[in-house]
């Protein structure tokens, strides 16, 4: 295949540990990218590799998105004022999905605002484990053909190498659908716990009686790693009832302030992310789940 037949990939900051990965199972170039910040503070784009005629795929995890967003979408639309024929997007995490209904009055729904801006400027879009809670999926927030892969695969196939006898417990109502799917994949229990929220930061987790699993490793499991509030109460529960060290996973390792701290401070025995977001958690890689998805879009 000639360079000019073979897809572009162009790696955005923060996501240079999946390109070589993903490049290499696609059979894309990963192009030359310039970004840097004028004194101003604005960005400055140049594409040393050419994307005329070619299907372009941006890689952006877009945590951190209120910097991230910008150069993207300038990216983008650069790719495709300088001749790409589709330009496609790759967010292995998908930011702005948590604020998916208005709660109280005068709230904006920022996710389906930030589902239009990105609409706007790519022609599909692939995640990770977006997420979906009041959305059912991603076509109610995209306008362009929007895949969501999920990580469960890869995190079942962790837990068969790496833990014996696992327990998987996911820490609330929300964690539920990622919880079922890796237990059903790793053939292993679970049960999802209750909680009450009483702020950012403030969480109350009930524990159900858990005396038939004290011979298993609990495994807590959920999306989002980011204050890492109810994690962290949940880990404190079940070291209270006499169980061992949890090992914590999370698809995306958002971990916002002291939030890694916070789960080993509260009995964490070990802390384990998907790669996502780069992070020195990651230990389990998603871009094998991601190629079939990709050459599907690419067509």
């Amino acid at each position: 295949m000639s360079d000019d037949a073979r897809p572009l990939l162009l790696v955005l900051p923060g996501s240079e540990h999946l390109g070589n990965d993903l490049a290499a199972t696609l059979g894309a170039e990963i192009g030359r990218l310039a970004l840097r910040a004028f004194p101003d503070g604005e960005t400055y784009v140049r594409l040393d590799t050419a994307p005329d005629g070619r299907s372009v795929i941006l890689l952006c995890s877009l945590h951190e998105p209120d910097r991230r967003l910008v150069p993207l979408l300038l990216v983008a639309a650069t790719a495709r004022d300088l001749g790409a024929r589709r330009v496609g997007l790759v967010a292995p995490y998908l930011a702005y999905m948590r604020q998916d209904a208005r709660f109280r009055s005068g709230e904006g729904v920022s996710s389906r605002y930030v589902g239009r801006l990105l609409s706007s400027a790519i022609d599909w879009l692939v995640t990770v484990d977006p997420h979906l809670h009041r959305h059912r999926s991603l076509d109610e927030v995209y306008a362009v053909p929007a895949t969501a892969v999920t990580a469960a695969p890869a995190i079942a196939a962790w837990l068969r190498r790496e833990v014996r006898a696992p327990f998987l417990v996911g820490p609330d109502g929300e964690s539920a659908q990622w919880v079922r799917a890796v237990a059903s994949a790793a053939d292993a229990p679970f049960v999802v716990l209750d909680k009450v929220r009483h702020g950012d930061r403030a969480v109350d987790v009930s524990v159900p009686r858990i005396d038939g699993w004290r011979d298993r490793t609990p495994v807590l499991v959920d999306d989002i790693i980011s204050t890492a509030t109810t994690m962290a109460e949940t880990v404190r529960q079940l070291r209270g009832a006499g169980l061992p060290p949890p090992i914590c996973i999370g698809v995306h390792a958002v971990f916002a302030a002291d939030a890694e701290r916070v789960l080993r401070d509260a009995g964490a025995g070990r802390v384990v992310t998907c790669d996502t977001i780069a992070h020195p958690t990651n230990a389990i890689d998603v871009s094998a789940l991601l190629a079939p998805v990709l050459r599907g879009h690419l067509g």
